[in-house]
């Protein structure tokens, strides 16, 4: 294992985090991934895998037991907005989030780890210059004077500067990435945690044709979403480029969530009706800058919305009726 390249991805029973595993093996790492659990939907692709709660220093021991060449911490107690922006999950949120990456940051200090990645998220930007749905303002510079729009965003920005302190005191190299709003196939479809591609795809796929779905708030929301794949290539340039970050990882096809309501409609071939019901919806407008990312990584995303939304409509149709079969 010498000469091989070493990766640990925290959080690699989750969505992303499976993803990336998979990735990683193509291009020849050795990956230990670690999480709570094991990917849901497919086996995982990890040489090793170990079952471990990360917020306990005495796992998070034995899973950072070496100076990996890259380490990509994923973990956190999140989810969308059903989860997030309902206020009933916010101690825990902060407590679990910031005690992973208090534990992986000052080990992966300790053992020497090369390079470790931190994904943020798009919810540490202010509040305030996200109230005009058709003019978000989310460039990296952007972030202070600090007002997330909740309190998973606060722990993302906290864990920012965590990461950047090490980085000035003890020389960590860091690489931290502000995710806005990741999908795809393989994504938490049901339960709570969902987020909205993924809901608007369960509720399109359940509804009979003719029928009706609810969406939260009055869908003039904006939001924009990356398909899976194109994050990954986004993160490995990355983590070889020499920019710490923070760095947005996103797309700047900005789409309300009706009109994601109804492009999933439009996929499906149903005929469906939009019934807006009051609900938690974070804030009014959000779109992922990329300027600063086309500057130093030459990236932005080649693949428009319905392309990704469309595989990942079919993926969850399949999932919805294999579930309703076992359930009858």
């Amino acid at each position: 294992m010498s000469s091989t390249r070493t990766a640990l991805v925290c959080g690699a029973g989750g969505f992303i985090g499976s993803h990336l595993v998979r990735s990683l093996k193509c291009e020849g790492f050795w990956v230990r991934g670690v999480d709570l659990k094991y990917p849901e939907f497919s086996e995982t692709a990890a040489d090793e895998f170990i079952i471990g709660d990360l917020r306990d220093q005495a796992i998070c021991r034995d899973v950072v037991d070496m100076p990996f060449d890259e380490v990509y911490q994923l973990a956190a107690d999140m989810g969308g907005a059903g989860y997030i922006f309902t206020g009933e999950h916010d101690a825990d949120v902060m407590h679990n989030s910031a005690m992973i990456n208090l534990n992986i940051l000052d080990l992966a200090h300790k053992q020497s780890v090369k390079k470790i990645f931190y994904s943020s998220s798009a919810c540490m930007y202010p509040a305030y210059n996200q109230e005009d749905p058709e003019n978000p303002k989310c460039s990296e510079d952007s972030a202070y004077p600090a007002a997330p729009d909740s309190e998973y965003g606060w722990e993302k920005l906290f864990s920012e500067r965590l990461y950047l302190a090490y980085q000035r005191n003890y020389g960590v190299n860091v690489r931290i990435a502000r995710y806005h709003n990741i999908f795809g196939p393989e994504s938490t479809w049901r339960g709570g945690r969902e987020k909205a591609p993924a809901a608007m795809c369960r509720k399109v796929a359940e509804a009979p044709d003719g029928g009706t779905i609810e969406v939260w708030g009055d869908g003039k929301q904006t939001r924009s979403f990356l398909y899976i794949d194109e994050c990954l290539e986004a993160m490995r340039r990355f983590m070889d480029s020499d920019f710490s970050g923070p760095l947005n990882i996103g797309s700047e096809e900005m789409i309300s969530i009706n009109s994601l309501a109804e492009m999933v409609i439009s996929i499906s071939g149903k005929s469906l009706t939009i019934r807006n019901i009051p609900g938690p919806t974070g804030v009014r407008g959000r779109n992922s800058d990329n300027t600063l990312i086309r500057q130093k990584l030459g990236w932005s995303p080649q693949q428009p919305l319905r392309v990704g939304m469309e595989k990942t409509y079919w993926w969850i149709h399949a999932q919805v009726q294999a579930y309703n079969a076992v359930e009858a």
